[in-house]
């Protein structure tokens, strides 16, 4: 983690990768169930996705998203996740990789390919999938905010307010699940 270069205060996705030892599956599956809820009762846990394998892949990839950087260290470096990253370690096949990234570039880096990327013009169709129905759904659903409130309907405020929640919506609810869905194809 190149925490000299991210401020603290950042909100922060964590990609963490793990294999498995071959028919160790279910026991990882197993221990997959007591982390993730323990995981979210630390501060500034704001939500995890797993992907687990799929194609030539044996990997699990799990996409913690967390309020601030300090926030995610505690987690990282927490005594209990010690004992259950110990726990689990006689059956993985190597040490864990974690990938912290502080921007929206962990949309389309595939969890398990290093520097490779998803071609440009499958990111343009997947953020154009998702972005078109949310800018005429979000101010369709406000326009009675803004007819209520004159001053939020002014231009520059409800586009404001409209592009802020579309930002956050994909951010935090819609990117991660549909990235996951659309992986066999976007990193193919």
């Amino acid at each position: 983690m190149e925490s000299d270069e991210i401020k603290l205060d950042t909100p922060v996705t964590t990609v963490i990768r793990q294999r498995p030892l071959p028919g160790k599956a279910e026991r990882y599956e197993a221990w997959l169930k007591e982390i993730v809820p323990i995981a979210q009762t630390f501060a500034g846990h704001q939500g995890v996705n797993v992907i687990r394998p799929h194609g030539n892949s044996d990997a699990y990839t799990i996409i913690l998203h967390f309020d601030t950087v300090a926030n995610l260290r505690r987690w990282l470096d927490s005594e209990t996740r010690m004992r259950l990253i110990a726990e689990i370690q006689p059956f993985l096949n190597e040490a864990e990789a974690i990938d912290v990234r502080t921007g929206l570039e962990f949309w389309f880096t595939p969890p398990d390919s290093g520097p490779k990327h998803a071609k440009p013009y499958k990111q343009y169709l997947v953020t154009l999938s998702a972005i078109f129905p949310l800018t005429m759904l979000v101010p369709f659903l406000l326009r009675p905010l803004f007819q209520g409130l004159p001053l939020l309907g002014l231009p520059g405020i409800s586009h404001l307010i409209v592009a802020a929640i579309i930002v956050a919506l994909m951010v935090y609810v819609i990117m991660p699940r549909y990235i996951r869905a659309v992986s066999g194809w976007l990193f193919k």
